[in-house]
């Protein structure tokens, strides 16, 4: 017989942080830092790419820097963080989407108006018949060239900002620049022969890698936020493409005998422990991702392959001594406790999505909500920490708040879950927002939110956005039963 422990279910209920808890998360840790006019009020080129841990652009001179940029350049873990004379598309696109996710939350158009200010300067950083660009000088302007070298990661990652100005605002002229960029990282990345999408382009004779990330971030970045919004026959198409790549994934990447995926599967010895990419993040990411997957496609065995194996890494990775998520384990297999912040991100995430058909699950998130709050915030300057020591809980000084791979999309997209499933845990209606163009507005009962599914109680025009030529309003859809 099996058995199953039982939760005292009203109590965890109680226990949660409430929606307001998450929206004011928003508005005093997140926006605090990044809605600045240094950081926003740009003409002609990127969002700096680097922000001190105070909330301000790095000054130009290396005699001016603060301590956790001197520090990063002076360790080889985080060196590659900091490349001064550049700035990157990939975070550009990431703050671009978290100004997105602001008004997706708010209603405030004057964060859709930054938003859309960094869709068309990603629309600039198209390259023709080559892609897009991925990095900016950032004293000349000018952009790189070499289309040999950018990876189907970093292009994935440059559609995420032109992605959710899409979702928000359902516009064509943005719709058929995406198309262009997603059929050429098919075009120019998917190896048919070997089976997955290769690292630089698959004509390449040096190209020994094959990363995860180039598979799953094709899906995480963009498509599952904007597939749900396409209109026929490009949803079916895009359907096609997030089938053959979760079947890349689970055939490509998955151990059966770890539970979890490899980060890189170039020989033997990178499938092992402790290795780049093999971590909880990736593989919880990966689960929840197919798992989402699995939902948009109405596919079964996506859900049952997915959901008991979140289920088993979010208990191999909860350290109940302190309430928080472990990162990952080495390559003896101990438990490495120090907390990334984007990994605690992805562990919350993947236990606030099975959350809503079972709130047992927050005897794991009322306590890691928690350490989110009390640790990992920084709440006198806003954002979070990179990188926290989990013997001491406190913040590791080599890595900087911001650099070229950590900006605002996983502290917002977590923040968005957190507000969605809090509202459902505690059974509340939960509002946002959308810039529909006039022509679309008999269909605003159809629209959902981000990645979930929910019932539409009312839909409310709160009057037209003058800034954006659609005739688009701003409507406030007011939702209920999370799944």
């Amino acid at each position: 017989m099996i058995s199953h422990k039982a939760f005292n279910l009203q109590q965890l209920i109680d226990r949660a942080y409430k929606p307001e808890d998450w929206m004011n998360h928003l508005n005093d840790d997140l926006l605090k830092f990044w809605n600045k006019p240094e950081i926003t009020d740009i003409k002609d080129s990127l969002f700096p790419t680097y922000i001190t841990n105070d909330g301000h652009v790095l000054p130009a001179s290396k005699q001016d820097w603060p301590k956790e940029f001197v520090e990063a350049k002076k360790s080889s873990d985080t060196s590659g963080l900091v490349d001064e004379d550049n700035n990157y598309v990939r975070a550009h696109s990431r703050l671009t989407y978290a100004f997105g996710i602001a008004y997706h939350m708010t209603g405030k158009t004057e964060y859709l108006d930054i938003c859309k200010k960094g869709a068309m300067e990603l629309m600039n950083a198209m390259d023709g018949n080559y892609g897009m660009h991925v990095t900016q000088n950032s004293t000349t302007k000018e952009w790189d060239s070499d289309y040999r070298k950018r990876t189907s990661q970093d292009l994935a990652y440059g559609l995420t900002g032109l992605g959710m100005y899409y979702f928000l605002t359902h516009d064509k002229s943005v719709m058929f620049k995406i198309f262009q960029l997603h059929d050429y990282i098919f075009n120019v990345y998917m190896d048919e022969k070997r089976g997955y999408l290769t690292w630089l382009p698959r004509f390449l004779k040096d190209n020994p890698e094959v990363q995860i990330v180039a598979q799953l971030d094709q899906l995480y970045a963009y498509m599952l936020m904007i597939t749900p919004a396409l209109p026929m026959p490009y949803a079916q198409k895009w359907r096609d493409d997030m089938k053959q790549i979760t079947d890349i994934l689970i055939t490509q990447f998955y151990s059966e005998q770890y539970g979890f995926f490899w980060g890189v599967d170039s020989d033997a010895m990178s499938m092992n422990l402790g290795t780049d990419h093999t971590d909880f993040g990736h593989s919880v990411k990966t689960f929840w991702v197919i798992l989402k997957v699995g939902e948009l496609l109405n596919n079964v065995e996506y859900i049952n392959f997915a959901r008991p194996k979140i289920h088993r890494i979010l208990l191999d990775a909860y350290i109940e001594k302190n309430g928080s998520w472990a990162r990952r384990f080495d390559q003896n297999g101990n438990l490495d406790i120090d907390k990334e912040w984007w990994i605690l991100a992805e562990l919350d995430q993947a236990a606030e999505i099975l959350s809503i058909h079972d709130p047992s699950y927050y005897r794991f998130l009322n306590n890691t909500h928690k350490y989110w709050f009390d640790v990992m915030t920084d709440h006198e300057h806003g954002e979070i920490w990179h990188m926290v020591d989990g013997a001491t809980d406190k913040p590791v000084i080599n890595y900087p708040k911001a650099h070229n791979w950590k900006t605002s999309l996983h502290s917002f997209e977590h923040t968005l879950f957190g507000y969605m499933t809090a509202s459902r845990v505690k059974n509340e209606s939960f509002s946002l927002f959308y810039a529909i163009p006039e022509w679309e507005k008999s269909r605003c009962r159809e629209l959902q939110p981000y990645m979930f599914r929910a019932k539409v109680l009312d839909v409310e025009n709160e009057g037209t956005i003058d800034t954006l030529t659609d005739g688009n309003s701003n409507y406030k859809v007011t939702f209920t039963s999370l799944h």
